[in-house]
């Protein structure tokens, strides 16, 4: 038996980037939006101008620990400002926020990473992009 699967395309891709970067230029934030495909394989990056390049790398692994684990980076962020510092060495996760699941009719297809400003506007941005492909 086989079952259809929803994937995320490169349009879809852009549509997030474009409703991200939205989010980020009106909020004047320099950042980098990646986003993955189930597998955690870049499908897309934006770094928008005056962004450290430190982001880039940052942004693609929030985005691989949010589908690798199928949980937004938050989570990691929160259990470690709690003292669960055994996170810390769990492989492939990112414990700062800006790392979000994208899911789509109850399959996870991706991800959005977000990086280049605090973490909470990271997730902020990352929503954004989110926001427009479900809507």
């Amino acid at each position: 038996m086989t079952a259809d699967k929803v994937i995320l395309t490169l349009d879809d891709a852009k549509k997030m980037v474009a409703a991200a970067e939205s989010e980020a230029i009106c909020n004047k934030w320099p950042v980098v939006i990646a986003i993955v495909d189930d597998g955690g394989h870049l499908i897309y990056l934006q770094r928008l101008d005056h962004t450290q390049h430190g982001s880039i790398g940052v942004a693609i692994e929030k985005a691989r620990a949010a589908i690798a684990f199928r949980r937004p980076t938050k989570i990691w962020e929160d259990n470690i400002a709690e003292g669960q510092l055994r996170y810390l060495n769990l492989p492939g996760a990112l414990p700062i926020e800006g790392g979000l699941p994208v899911v789509v009719n109850n399959q996870f297809v991706g991800a959005i990473g977000v990086s280049g400003v605090r973490s909470f506007q990271d997730a902020q941005i990352a929503q954004a992009g989110i926001n427009a492909l479900l809507s």
